[in-house]
């Protein structure tokens, strides 16, 4: 695919932090919900008798419906961007909420799991390109705003689960459709904004200072992006679907104790996610992929054979390092295919999103076979993925890329 530099346009020149607030406190209420369903495993297996494979189904239900629904969404509103799918999507959760309260049996919280993967599907794209809008140019930071609010969520959900799901049943899900109603009214006023700047046409007055790569260059650099993506959520499904039982079967701890701990995890990524934006744009975001990738190896390799207290510690450093990726991946991608922001959102909050889903399942089946804690031992080695940042662009052949798409750009050449 060969580029022509195109004369750049003004861009909007400040961030709009109100809205970048607001689809990020989103971006946690939607994601809280997708933690209270992997944070409530234990809780769902003893009433239900579930094994570990069905529990690796429900991971996959969630993440597969996105998986499938995100990336052609994202194309779709390339090409006709949908305001108001905002807060339908949020709507989608809410009703995934109701159906995991309510559910009489496994297909019940397998039909509650899709709703929300459907809901996280239709939110995901449009809010990712409402975060560039609003960027003023900061895309990294903006990105990192964008993302912290779902690792919060994220990270909220065990705690919420602990102290609210455990102590009074399955039926206290539901309490939390309050939140998701509060979602849908904030997401309906971000919708009229986003919707005021398509008609204005400043969604649209965005420069395009794009790179000098092949079409051939370009697919096999997302290619290695979506892999790097791939191997991280995996890890990450292992934790979230996983690590709970992990630390019952290892150290004896309580669902409740289990479940802080897999809070500390859930933290510890939403402080790398504020990191790895604000670096990016510093140091460039290849710098921070090789990082952050390859650099959560060694204590990865180290968690199986830990203590309790060495646990709790490995996984925060596992969690800043590993999650600081993700704001430096998105914005690499975003840069490699200018103009194209909803479908390499779908891509990479959709589709390796769900492929994790798949891996959760697989290693579901590992667990059932051969236990638990060597689900950690096999999914040790997965940053080693990241030797193939070697194979991204670099260079001048990306420097009008990285120079962005906004009045950053003089800043970051």
């Amino acid at each position: 695919m060969s580029h022509t530099a195109q004369t750049p346009v003004a861009a909007p020149e400040l961030t709009v932090w109100p809205i970048l607030a607001g689809i990020s406190l989103c971006h946690m209420i939607n994601d809280i919900m997708q933690s209270l369903l992997a944070a409530n495993y234990p809780l769902f297996q003893e009433e239900f008798a579930l094994q570990f494979w069905q529990v690796g189904l429900l991971t996959f239900a969630f993440q597969g419906t996105a998986s499938v629904l995100q990336p052609g969404i994202g194309a779709l509103t390339d090409r006709r961007p949908m305001p108001m799918s905002l807060p339908i999507g949020m709507g989608a959760t809410l009703i995934g909420l109701v159906l995991l309260s309510r559910a009489s049996s496994y297909g019940g919280l397998l039909a509650g799991a899709m709703m929300i993967g459907i809901g996280s599907a239709v939110f995901h794209p449009e809010a990712s390109r409402v975060a560039r809008l609003a960027s003023g140019g900061r895309f990294g930071t903006a990105q990192s705003v964008f993302q912290v609010g779902g690792n919060a969520g994220s990270a909220l959900g065990p705690l919420l689960a602990a102290f609210i799901v455990v102590p009074f049943g399955r039926g206290a899900i539901l309490w939390f459709s309050a939140l998701a109603f509060l979602g849908v009214v904030i997401l309906r006023r971000v919708g009229v904004w986003y919707g005021n700047r398509l008609r204005d046409g400043s969604a649209r007055r965005v420069s395009r200072r794009v790179h000098s790569l092949s079409r051939r260059r370009v697919q096999g650099a997302i290619i290695v992006l979506a892999l790097l993506i791939f191997t991280k959520y995996i890890y990450v499904a292992s934790i979230t679907s996983f690590y709970t039982f992990f630390l019952i079967e290892k150290f004896a701890l309580s669902t409740q104790q289990s479940q802080l701990m897999l809070f500390l995890f859930l933290a510890a990524m939403a402080v790398g996610v504020i990191l790895g934006g604000p670096l990016g744009d510093r140091f460039r975001p290849l710098t921070v992929i090789w990082i952050s990738i390859l650099g959560a190896l060694p204590f990865t390799l180290a968690l199986p054979y830990a203590g309790l207290a060495a646990t709790g510690v490995l996984t925060v450093v596992i969690g800043v390092v590993m999650a600081s990726a993700f704001p430096a991946i998105v914005v690499f991608a975003q840069e490699l295919v200018p103009g194209r922001v909803g479908l390499i959102s779908g891509i990479f909050f959709g589709l390796a999103f769900g492929m994790g889903g798949i891996g959760a399942a697989a290693l579901g089946l590992i667990a059932d076979a051969k236990g638990v804690e060597f689900v950690y031992r096999v999914c040790a080695w997965l940053p080693l993925a990241g030797v193939l940042t070697v194979l991204l662009p670099r260079g001048s052949a990306m420097a009008a890329a990285e120079l962005g798409d906004g009045p950053e750009k003089s800043r970051r050449a």
